[in-house]
Formats: C-alpha cells, sequence, structure tokens
C-alpha cells in the first residue's frame, strides 16, 4: 500500500465536479486524481483546512458517533479501480472490535479520514493503472513561445517599471525573476 495525502482540490469541468488529487507521499510523487461531487469535496475541503461549522455536517456526524463508542478510524485505504469507479474501505477498530472494514466511497472515506487524522492509502495496483507523475511545467507561456523570448522580454521589462512605479515591490521581484529566466533560456 502507497501513504498519499491530499494536495490539490480543483474543479473538473467535464462532470461539473472536482478532481481531488492525492499525492504519494515519498517515493516517485505519483498521483492519482479522484473525481468528487461538489458536496464531498467542501467536506473535504473544510477537513484540509480545519474550519468547524456552527452545527456538525454528514461526516462530522460520522465522526462523532465513532468517537462516542470509542472506536478509532485505523486507515482509509483505496482499493480497487474497476471501470473507471475507485473502490475504499474505511478500517476501524477498537478494544472490542479489530480488522473491520466498512466499503465507501472513496470521497467520504477520504473526508472522515482527514477529520479523524487516519492514514489514507491507495493500493499499489490502482495507483499502477490510475497514477501519473506530473511533468514539471514549464515558466514559458503559450505568449511567450508564440511570440519569442525578447517580445515576452520587453512586455515583462514594461510591466516591472509599472511595478516599482506604483512601489508594488513584490510583483517587481517576481518580474525581474521572470526576465533572468527568460535571458538565461536564450
Amino acid at each position: 500500500m502507497i501513504l498519499v495525502e491530499v494536495t490539490k482540490i480543483s474543479f473538473y469541468p467535464p462532470s461539473k465536479g472536482y478532481a481531488v488529487l492525492l499525492q504519494e507521499v515519498g517515493g516517485q510523487g505519483r498521483k492519482i486524481p479522484v473525481i468528487v461531487g461538489s458536496y464531498e469535496a467542501q467536506a473535504i475541503a473544510l477537513a484540509l483546512e480545519s474550519i468547524e461549522t456552527p452545527r456538525p455536517m454528514t461526516h462530522d456526524l460520522v465522526c462523532d458517533i465513532l468517537e462516542a463508542t470509542n472506536v478509532d478510524v485505523r486507515e482509509v485505504v483505496i482499493t480497487e479501480l474497476l471501470e473507471g469507479t475507485f473502490y475504499a474501505e474505511i478500517r476501524i477498530g477498537s478494544d472490542q472490535l479489530t480488522g473491520q472494514k466498512i466499503d465507501s466511497r472513496p470521497s467520504d472515506a477520504v473526508a472522515i479520514a482527514l477529520r479523524m487524522s487516519a492514514p489514507i492509502y491507495v493500493a499499489e495496483p490502482v495507483m499502477a493503472e490510475a497514477g501519473f507523475i506530473e511533468e514539471p511545467q514549464s515558466d514559458v507561456s503559450f505568449e511567450e513561445f508564440r511570440h519569442g523570448f525578447e517580445n515576452s522580454k520587453k512586455l515583462l521589462q514594461e510591466k516591472l517599471e509599472q511595478a516599482i512605479e506604483q512601489e508594488e515591490y513584490e510583483m517587481a521581484a517576481d518580474l525581474r525573476d521572470k526576465i533572468q529566466q527568460i535571458e538565461g533560456k536564450k
């Protein structure tokens, strides 16, 4: 099993849902995107940011019940990928209860794991099938590529001068760094 962490939640237009990006901790840095609904994305985002709502949401309620009955969430495992659908288990235990596995949608399992500070794992066959290694992003925009380095350098120089005039020194420093990167790529 591969330990993962939630690194990003972003809107996914084709399904009008959200992609929750789970990234391998250590190792090769492989990632898998799990598509979730807006409610589940909100629940995961609230847990990531440690935001408490005035009244318990559904995932909070589940966690409250588990805590009240002295049941621990030992781990969450994304176990399978069948026909494009991920399957997960919430593995729980207590003094009287060992090795219990509860079938769950990955979105709910992740939301609960984050609230209960439980580790999240992905089975190796799932990671092998759905995982990817993100290519490093180029610092060169399409505009820079299309119009050439000199035009983009001139545009950045103008923006740098404006930033200095307006005393926006952080932006000026960023622009200076981009200009230096372009000069280094010639």
